[in-house]
């Protein structure tokens, strides 16, 4: 097993982590309402304060962090010194995708909305070569009721919003395959890998069957195994963050779904990955629940992403 080695800790439940070209990690702090940056002696900026819950993060066409804001949608609990997410709170603000200068920290509002109904609870976010990037809703969910999700296609510049996919229960995290041809999406509460074909920017072509999102399983892990946010590596294999499993880590699940491995984190909130340094071999994890940013030697390089900074 790879070392897992700890690179900040004291971080208020972090996600979204962004490699950067000067060897330092932009991260969200979905609790904290806030985008930091750890740099690679572990010392952590602020970078902007977006408020609300930033949840997934990526780099765009112009240089700027687009993030997916889920509004606060999330309590917050301390069970046996672990940070865990609770039912939407009461200061939920609503959903919406931001866009934020990592040079002056300022943060402006693009989409709030999509054919006139709010956006819920934006969760991660993925630039596709055309310079537009997809987007999953995770939704919100009270003691007895929960939204169903889908997943958005948005232009950088503010322009156009578009439903492509609907009908998801808990869509979380969103990546491409190496050609983009693919567009995968994990289901939280399911534990389930959805890929569709993409056939132009915010297309997809459904199966045929009964789902009625239309998307083809890839993979379900057995047992009480949860899915959060997900990166593709050089390779076209899908690494999905695994949540609650003992240890959490991140699954490597190949195209097929044939071959399944997983890398144990030692967080039960293991929740997103990214790549950088030489060769893009190192994984950059984030810990959600015990507050921490870690990294380990990839067996794989990551996949080199339509835009970085």
């Amino acid at each position: 097993m790879a070392e897992v080695r700890e690179l900040a800790s004291g971080l208020k439940f972090p996600e979204g982590p962004v490699a950067m070209s000067d060897g330092s990690v932009v991260l969200v702090e979905i609790q904290g309402g806030r985008i930091s940056r750890v740099a690679p002696d572990g010392s952590t900026d602020v970078v902007a304060e977006t408020g609300g819950g930033p949840n997934g993060s990526a780099i765009g066409p112009d240089g700027k962090l687009y993030v997916a804001n889920n509004g606060g949608a999330f309590t917050w609990h301390d069970i046996e010194g672990l940070t865990i997410p609770g039912a939407t709170s009461d200061s939920w603000e609503g959903g919406r995708i931001e866009r934020v200068d990592l040079d002056s920290g300022a943060v402006e509002v693009i989409y709030k909305e999509c054919d006139g109904r709010g956006l819920r609870g934006p969760n991660d976010l993925v630039f596709d070569s055309d310079g537009g990037f997809w987007f999953t809703d995770h939704g919100t969910h009270g003691e007895r009721q929960h939204d169903v999700g889908g997943v958005y296609y948005a232009k950088a510049d503010g322009s156009e919003i578009r439903e492509a996919i609907w009908g998801l229960q808990s869509p979380n995290g969103v990546g491409l395959s190496p050609d983009g041809g693919t567009v995968y999406v994990a289901e939280t509460w399911t534990g389930r890998l959805w890929s569709w074909k993409v056939t132009g920017p915010g297309e997809v072509e459904p199966e045929a069957g009964l789902v009625e999102h239309g998307g083809h399983l890839v993979a379900g892990l057995p047992g009480l195994q949860l899915f959060d946010s997900l990166g593709v590596d050089a390779d076209g294999n899908v690494c999905v963050a695994t949540i609650i499993t003992t240890g959490g880590g991140i699954t490597s699940i190949s195209p097929d779904g044939s071959n399944i491995e997983l890398t144990e984190a030692g967080d039960p909130l293991t929740t997103n990955i990214c790549w950088g340094g030489e060769g893009r071999r190192t994984a950059y994890i984030t810990c959600s629940a015990t507050g921490r940013l870690v990294s380990v030697e990839w067996p794989r390089p990551g996949l080199e992403l339509a835009f970085n900074a």
